[in-house]
C-alpha cells in the first residue's frame, strides 16, 4: 500500500448542525493512517468556518472549497485527489464508530476478491436518538441479487472500496445522479465481489424532513436506469421490485407513515423516549390515527415501568 492506507471522501453542503460530530468521528478512528479529503460544495451556512478550523487543526485534512456543483461531481473530484489504494466514504451528517476503518481494512486485506465492503448501521435521527439497528446481507450472491431487483443493500456512507477498481470503471456517473451509489455498486459487482460486515460501524442519520415529489421521481428514474443498464450489461432479464418510498414525501399520509415507522423502530429498540416523541408527532399529523395513540400509550407504559 501507499504511505497513506485510506483516502476518506466527504462532500459537504450546508450541514453545520452535524458537521463537527461527523469530522470528529473520522479523526478519532482507531486506525489513523488516512488522508481526509473534504469538498465544501458551495455551502452558505457556517460549514466552511468549521472545515477551516479542522483543516488547521489536523494535517490529514485536505479541504477544497468552491461553488456548488452537486454530489456526483464533488465525489469524483475528491476521488481524483485520492492517493491511497482504499477509499472510505463518509457523509457530513453521519457518525463513524471508532473501529470502522480498522475492521474494514482488515476485511479487505483478508478478502482480496472483494472490491467493496459496507457495514450494518445504527439508525439515528436529527436529534441523535438511536432508533434501530439495520442488519445487512453479507454474502456477495445475496447482495448482487438484491441490487439486480432495484434494492440497495450497501449504504453509501458505510462503504470502503478499492480505488483502482472504481477509477477503472469511470467513477460515479452523472447520468445516474440521486442513485449514483447504487449504480456504482452494480458496476463494481461486475469486476469483483461485494460484501457487508454485519456489525454496526456507523450511525446513519435519517432526517424527518420530507423530500419533493420531483426528487422522489428523480431517484426512482435513476435507480431504474442503473438497474436496467446492469441487466443489459450482464445479459439477464430481471424484475424491478423496489417500489416503496425511500423518504417521506410532502403529503400528510407519507409523513405519517414514516413518523410511525420511526416510532415503532424506537419502541422495539427499547428507546421509549424517542418512541414517545414520534407518537406525539404522529398524533399532531393525524389526531384520529389509532396506531399513533397505541404507540404513545405503549411507550408511556414501558417508559414508566
Amino acid at each position: 500500500m501507499n504511505s497513506t492506507d485510506i483516502s476518506v471522501l466527504m462532500s459537504v453542503y450546508n450541514t453545520e448542525k452535524y458537521l463537527v460530530e461527523a469530522i470528529e468521528s473520522i479523526l478519532n478512528q482507531s486506525f489513523n493512517n488516512f488522508e481526509f479529503i473534504i469538498i465544501n460544495d458551495g455551502s452558505t451556512d457556517r460549514s466552511e468556518d468549521i472545515l477551516r478550523y479542522y483543516e488547521r487543526k489536523d494535517k490529514r485534512i485536505k479541504l477544497i472549497s468552491r461553488e456548488n456543483r452537486g454530489l456526483v461531481l464533488s465525489l469524483n473530484e475528491a476521488l481524483d485527489c485520492a492517493s491511497a489504494s482504499l477509499i472510505a466514504r463518509m457523509d457530513a451528517d453521519d457518525i463513524s464508530l471508532p473501529q470502522r476503518f480498522e475492521e474494514q481494512i482488515k476485511y479487505l486485506k483478508d478478502n482480496p476478491d472483494v472490491v467493496c465492503v459496507g457495514t450494518a448501521q445504527i439508525i439515528i435521527d436529527e436529534d441523535g436518538d438511536e432508533l434501530t439497528r439495520l442488519n445487512v446481507p453479507t454474502e456477495n450472491s445475496v447482495i448482487q441479487k438484491r441490487l439486480l431487483e432495484g434494492h440497495c443493500p450497501l449504504e453509501h456512507p458505510s462503504v470502503m472500496f478499492r480505488t483502482d477498481a472504481v477509477k477503472a470503471l469511470g467513477a460515479y456517473r452523472k447520468d445516474c445522479e440521486a442513485a449514483e451509489d447504487y449504480d456504482l455498486w452494480l458496476r463494481l459487482g461486475e469486476v469483483g465481489k461485494l460484501a457487508n460486515i454485519n456489525k454496526p460501524l456507523i450511525q446513519y442519520r435519517y432526517l424527518s424532513s420530507s423530500v419533493s415529489a420531483a426528487n422522489q421521481t428523480k431517484q426512482k428514474e435513476s435507480t431504474k436506469k442503473a438497474c436496467f443498464d446492469a441487466w443489459e450489461r450482464r445479459g439477464v432479464t430481471g424484475e424491478y421490485k423496489a417500489n416503496s418510498e425511500w423518504r417521506a414525501s410532502q403529503n400528510r399520509l407519507s409523513k405519517l407513515r414514516f413518523t410511525l415507522k420511526f416510532g415503532w423502530w424506537a419502541y422495539n429498540y427499547q428507546n421509549r423516549a424517542a418512541a414517545i416523541k414520534y407518537a406525539k408527532r404522529a398524533i399532531r399529523l393525524a389526531p384520529w390515527c389509532i396506531e399513533a395513540w397505541k404507540l404513545l400509550l405503549l411507550s408511556i407504559k414501558q417508559h414508566g415501568s
